[in-house]
């Protein structure tokens, strides 16, 4: 059964992005940890050069993965990944499709009625493999819905002090995680949490 996994880079004081929604300082880790090439896939094909504990943790992750579920902003700042997400089939929480989409040859879909179709959507594409999501927006609606099953949460050695916080809006705190497993990589540590359906 797919499992609908948050996945974020974020600074220590909890901010995925800064006020004009640079990533920087939270990505950083990718380019620059380590000497460990990772090739994405998809439609802009990046290499990422990380340190072999952070390269074993985003094998791992995103071997995993069969789908990715986002909200309207997280695709927009992405530049639509060139249509194609490297982690397969991509859907777009959003109130209405823009411009120029669908098309042909993306695999992204844009889902207006709603986080719960969203999520059946993203689970039937993965086909078994978990739904991997982006955006703070996005990961705050599940959590409040009852709809993430874990979060993965890379902690990079920065403090941005202010700009767009993973963890804010949220309905029924304090939620109780599971217990992290953790992996220590150069400039990052990996955390991941199960999460305790209410």
């Amino acid at each position: 059964m797919s499992k609908v996994v948050a996945i974020m880079s974020m600074s220590l004081d909890g901010f995925v992005a800064d006020p004009d929604d640079g990533v920087a300082e939270v990505f950083d880790w990718y380019a620059s940890s380590g000497d460990v090439q990772i090739h994405t896939g998809g439609s802009n094909p990046m290499t990422f050069s990380m340190s072999e504990s952070s390269a074993q943790h985003v094998r791992g992750l995103t071997s995993e993965l069969g789908a990715v579920l986002t909200g309207r902003r997280t695709f927009d700042v992405a530049g639509g990944w060139g249509g194609n997400h490297a982690w397969g089939p991509g859907f777009v929480l959003a109130h209405e499709i823009p411009a120029g989409w669908p098309r042909a040859d993306s695999t992204v879909t844009f889902v207006t009625d709603g986080i719960e179709s969203a999520v059946t959507q993203a689970k039937a594409a993965a086909r078994g493999k978990a739904v991997g999501v982006h955006g703070a927006d996005t990961i705050q609606q599940l959590l409040n819905a009852g709809l993430l099953d874990e979060i993965s949460v890379d902690i990079a050695s920065v403090l941005l002090g202010s700009g767009v916080r993973l963890f804010d809006h949220l309905d029924g705190t304090p939620a109780v995680l599971g217990n992290p497993s953790l992996i220590q990589g150069v400039g990052v540590t990996h955390l991941r949490y199960p999460v305790h359906t209410r």
